[in-house]
């Protein structure tokens, strides 16, 4: 997060700076040393070997395989640790569930290196299914793995083809229907509350704190410029009659 370090690997000396992954594989030997004496701060995340076991095993690889960068440069899979570790660290940011393995697969990608490849025309109309379930009931959560039993495929290969499709994993794809979602309901007159609730998330502060980074204003903020709108024809017809009156 900030900083600067050197530190020996499995793979020998490496040098990480603001914006990488660094790991570290079990029994492996390793230390840090801050570049120029300056401070660092990071973000830390333990996965159990057997849940990596587990993941590289459905990813096509052997449940032995190693992570082969010990610092990656690598902003897809930086967005997904992040995203991965504000759900297990934060409340009220929806059903972890459902984000825990997605995002686990975005970072393992890259870290175990080239995976099997997948035929994605052949899945058109599998991941069609699975959008337009998504797109139906947005509200309603769904897992990676049942997405994928529905498709008849792995749920490595099924999030693979799913991205390729639509540039956004399952949960992330849903998210932007909820927030859609849940602004068709507040112009429509619902309270932000109302509108969190209906859309499916957590609380009304899981609402304004993904709809303001998608929409750059808060929900409150659109709530209350529709509320104007609707007032001013009657202030309008109100100074008309007024004006006719004099």
């Amino acid at each position: 997060m900030r900083g600067a370090q050197d530190s020996a690997s499995g793979r020998g000396q490496v040098r990480a700076t603001p914006g990488n992954l660094i790991t570290v594989n079990p029994n492996e030997v390793h230390d840090g040393r801050p570049v120029a004496g300056e401070s660092r701060t990071w973000r830390m995340l333990y996965l159990d070997p057997a849940l990596i076991a587990q993941t590289a095993k459905a990813m096509g690889h052997s449940p032995q395989a190693e992570f082969i960068y010990p610092v990656l440069n690598h902003p897809s899979a930086v967005g997904a640790f992040h995203r991965l570790y504000a759900a297990l660290t934060t409340s009220a940011l929806g059903p972890r569930h459902e984000i825990l393995d997605q995002e686990l697969f975005q970072i393992l990608t890259p870290l175990f290196g080239k995976s099997p490849a997948i035929q994605l025309p052949l899945l058109s109309k599998e991941l069609a299914r699975a959008k337009e379930r998504i797109d139906a009931h947005p509200e309603v959560p769904v897992t990676l793995a049942e997405l994928a039993a529905e498709a008849g495929l792995s749920p490595f290969h099924f999030l693979r083809a799913f991205k390729a499709a639509t540039q956004l994993p399952p949960h992330a794809y849903r998210l932007q229907r909820q927030l859609q979602m849940a602004r068709r309901l507040i112009m429509s007159g619902h309270s932000v509350l109302s509108a969190a609730y209906l859309a499916g998330f957590a609380d009304q502060s899981h609402l304004t704190r993904h709809f303001a980074a998608t929409y750059g204003l808060t929900p409150g903020s659109l709530s209350r410029s529709r509320r104007l709108q609707l007032r001013r024809p009657d202030e309008e017809m109100m100074a008309i009659s007024q004006t006719q009156r004099g």
